[in-house]
């Protein structure tokens, strides 16, 4: 089984204000951003960077970089970030201008307000969080965030100025597979300006911590797909895999309810031969003797009566956690008699 780090590291590199409360928080957020967004399509040479690194276009719009568009814009022109950052602004701004290449195939500007987010070529296909998220949305009544981190603020869900991350689990979809328990979980991301790929990690987990590190997870399936042309194949795919994980959450949680029913009805005999058959699975005798009173008062010595009874027997009787853990799994496996 496998330690999944993707959330804690998430944790580390989030600022306050890019944490959400809720999925649903999340969700109008990115719509938000969505609305209060616009493409501009615009040939390099039509733009002008001023004095100041303020771009200007030939119909008279005037936009900061931000961090992010200034790099891109920086890769476009073949200069160093780190040098053009060591010159005053009026010489950046004529080393941009110099340098950035002329073309009749138009940039892509992304902006909010009066400040550019990204600029690309035409062979990026921009997918927007929100819509990743409409996707999600179909099953956030089953998924929800994990308990808050040790700083009481990161909640696995955040969306920043450069993309997104939502880490979310179904904390009542807990189901025994191998006498272990496990529930299901899982990581989407995605940027609107090119920060990051869409994509999805499905699995399930027994424990997650305040670190938000994902403690033995298992049946892990990862899925990502770049913004290019068929970049939107890829919510089709998200939706498949949540379903897919909702479906078998609920098929082993059938299977597991079917078992506790047969449990629940199925006679073991008389108490000579439940006492045998408890002696046979290394019950402690002295157990055995008064979960067959216990069981008897409930009525019969059915496999879930005896489970039941050995279960209050082993908190009240057993002293040391070692040996009761080790009790424990003996008398979940008496529940495989239903199987």
């Amino acid at each position: 089984m496998a330690t999944l780090t993707r959330a804690h590291q998430e944790l580390f590199a989030r600022t306050p204000d890019e944490c959400f409360d809720s999925f649903d928080g999340l969700h109008q957020h990115c719509e938000r951003q969505k609305d209060e967004s616009q493409e501009h399509w615009n040939r390099p040479q039509d733009l002008t960077v001023t004095h100041d690194l303020t771009v200007v276009d030939d119909d008279g719009w005037e936009k900061q970089l931000n961090d992010w568009s200034f790099s891109q814009l920086c890769r476009m022109a073949g200069v160093s970030k780190e040098t053009v950052n060591r010159l005053s602004t009026k010489t950046a701004s004529k080393v941009l201008q110099e340098t950035l290449p002329s073309s009749d195939q138009p940039l892509q500007i992304l902006a909010t307000d009066e400040r550019i987010r990204s600029v690309h070529g035409v062979a990026y296909t921009r997918l927007w969080n929100a819509e990743v998220l409409d996707v999600v949305a179909e099953f956030s009544s089953a998924f929800t965030a994990p308990q808050k981190a040790m700083d009481e603020v990161s909640t696995g869900l955040y969306c920043g100025e450069q993309d997104l991350f939502a880490f979310l689990i179904d904390p009542t979809g807990w189901i025994e597979v191998e006498d272990q328990a496990f529930a299901p979980g899982f990581f989407v991301w995605n940027s609107e300006v090119g920060r990051r790929s869409l994509g999805i990690q499905t699995f399930w987990f027994q424990r997650v911590c305040q670190n938000h590190l994902v403690w033995d997870a298992m049946d892990v399936v990862e899925f990502s797909r770049k913004h290019t042309a068929n970049v939107r194949d890829g919510l089709e795919q998200i939706h498949r895999m949540i379903e897919g994980l909702a479906a078998r959450r609920d098929q082993r949680r059938d299977g597991f309810v079917s078992t506790i029913r047969k449990a629940m009805t199925e006679r073991l005999g008389d108490a000579d031969e439940v006492t045998k058959m408890l002696a046979g699975a290394k019950i402690p005798q002295h157990l055995i003797n008064e979960a067959l009173e216990i069981a008897q008062r409930q009525g019969s010595y059915t496999i879930f009566s005896l489970v039941d009874a050995l279960t209050q027997l082993s908190q009240k009787k057993v002293r040391y956690a070692g040996d009761r853990a080790q009790l424990d799994t003996k008398i979940g496996q008496l529940l495989t008699l239903a199987v």
